[in-house]
């Protein structure tokens, strides 16, 4: 039962118009970066080199997919998580505000069972949408502009990863990231179980990651001791896997962190939701 309850959630995302919008969106935008570096990505490259351009030697197609990709994730990366919320924080507000919530509550399965079902469906959803945008950075961008190594810019200067050692970066900083918008869909799920409309668990959770984000980058003493705790401190750990050597340590701390985040917040979810009074 619980099983076909997360197919039929599934099919609901499926069938709302605001799913497609994330997905449309992403495909949007990495058309139009694909298309000003494909007509005037060498100025681009050459802003980027200038100024190392006395001390290294250039040579080979810097202007390639791997590089694209890496550019595009940095972009778009920011802006996901506007586009999950958008789905997953109306997955039990759209229910309460329909009205249909009250019909669901009367199959055989639990409520803890219902919000798992709705909870599953909506990292499914998560992962279509990080996975098609994978398949356009990556693949069409490499169709585009072909391979090459890797040149990532840094504050103190240049790391080359090389062409045979990208692809499995990219997918572990994939895997990352996947956690870090399970991280998103979950905060919002939580925020959908304290509202009656579709907009509140939206803003609400837009809210919260700008106003941690903004307590993470202050340099107040004040707030030194929580920055490491809070989630949007480790939203952006993919990237440390393009960094030489790999920080094993910190990767590994920004997946507890996420991963005691998610559990945290799902706990709340769960608890709010099975007290929730959908009696009115």
């Amino acid at each position: 039962m619980f099983l076909k309850s997360t197919y039929n959630e599934i099919l609901k995302i499926a069938s709302k118009p605001r799913s497609y919008i994330g997905i449309a969106a992403i495909t949007l935008i990495i058309s139009v970066i694909l298309l000003a570096m494909w007509l005037d990505g060498i100025t681009y490259i050459s802003f980027i080199t200038a100024p190392f351009e006395q001390s290294l030697s250039f040579t080979g197609n810097i202007l390639n997919g791997n590089l694209m990709a890496f550019i595009i994730l940095n972009m778009l990366i920011i802006h996901v998580p506007l586009l999950i919320a958008f789905v997953t924080g109306d997955l039990i507000s759209g229910e309460g505000a329909m009205g249909t919530i009250r019909l669901l509550l009367t199959k055989p399965i639990s409520r803890t069972g219902i919000l798992l079902s709705k909870y599953l469906a909506g990292c499914f959803y998560t992962l279509v949408v990080l996975l098609w945008m994978a398949i356009l950075s990556i693949f069409v961008s490499k169709f585009l502009f072909g391979p090459g190594d890797l040149m990532v810019l840094k504050s103190d200067g240049l790391n080359i990863i090389q062409a045979q050692d990208v692809g499995i970066r990219f997918f572990y900083g994939f895997i990352v990231a996947y956690l870090a918008l399970i991280m998103i869909a979950t905060l919002s799920l939580a925020f959908s179980c304290f509202s009656d409309n579709s907009i509140g668990p939206i803003i609400s959770t837009m809210g919260m990651i700008i106003l941690f984000t903004i307590i993470g980058t202050l340099d107040v003493p004040v707030f030194a001791k929580i920055q490491p705790l809070l989630f949007t401190t480790h939203m952006a750990a993919w990237r440390s896997f393009f960094e030489d050597p790999i920080p094993v340590e910190q990767i590994r701390t920004s997946i507890i962190v996420l991963f005691v985040h998610i559990i945290g917040l799902l706990g709340i979810a769960i608890y709010k939701f099975n007290k929730k009074d959908i009696l009115s």
